[in-house]
């Protein structure tokens, strides 16, 4: 059976497209960041439940492995077919290695040195207004969706917010622009509550320095918004393997 019809029997559409939940605009990047997301869904190892988990795992690996691919892509945009005789859609390849080579576990260290570049550049400023158009100016989401971000973050993220209103980059969402003082002081209550658990955790743990408290911070956040967290690693390990997928690009042939 080809990948198409293997699709069309597990992911209920034949669309390569449609199985990652994207367009068929979508950039490399954007591939990327959504197979990585769909097949942490299927990944044999965090869905032990579903018997066609492993199936799934590797019928995305062989999605991807077309989608990333210009030629193959470019011919699947025109034909709606794909070359199930092509070295990417080998049957010998270990599809658990390949997606480990796109997604190296990210370490800490990772953590720190993106966090310390991503605050205050464009891309952020570019991540932010994405957010809050998608939220349409709800704060509450906002702050919850964006990467490296707490509620000390919140005066600098409305001021780019405000700002790309002002030159009007964006709509002047109401949900922003007249946001209750009654809901603000609410999002501050929840931020100090949960800022007062954090402390609570990091002291039964025994965590101090700096990057120990990161560690406490990041487990708060699994532990009050999980599936917030998931998205904040899964975006950060895509950035992360943007370089390794490039490197490897030409690395494509029999294993």
């Amino acid at each position: 059976m080809g990948l198409l019809e293997r699709c069309q029997e597990l992911f209920k559409t034949s669309n390569l497209y449609e199985v990652l939940g994207i367009n068929k605009e979508a950039t490399e990047t954007e591939i990327r960041r959504s197979y990585y997301k769909v097949s942490l869904k299927v990944h044999p190892d965090r869905a032990p439940e579903d018997p066609l988990a492993t199936e799934k795992f590797q019928v995305l690996g062989k999605l991807y492995a077309v989608l990333s691919d210009k030629e193959q892509r470019a011919v699947y945009n025109e034909q709606g077919v794909v070359d199930e005789e092509s070295d990417a859609l080998s049957q010998d390849r270990c599809w658990e290695d390949y997606w480990r080579l796109l997604f190296p576990k990210i370490t800490l260290q990772d953590i720190l040195e993106f966090e310390n570049t991503y605050k205050g550049s464009d891309e952020e400023r570019q991540d932010v207004i994405q957010l809050y158009v998608q939220h349409q100016g709800n704060m509450d989401a906002i702050i919850d969706s964006a990467m490296c971000c707490s509620q000390d973050d919140e005066p600098r993220l409305c001021s780019i917010i405000q700002a790309a209103i002002q030159s009007e980059e964006v709509t002047a969402f109401p949900a922003f622009t007249h946001e209750s003082e009654k809901k603000k002081k609410a999002r501050r209550k929840r931020a100090n509550k949960e800022r007062e658990e954090a402390e609570e955790m990091q002291k039964e743990m025994g965590l101090g320095d700096e990057d120990d408290s990161l560690v406490m911070m990041l487990k708060q956040k699994q532990k009050s918004r999980e599936q917030n967290f998931n998205s904040f690693l899964s975006d950060l390990e895509a950035k992360y393997s943007k370089k390794s997928g490039k490197s490897q690009r030409g690395k494509r042939g029999k294993k």
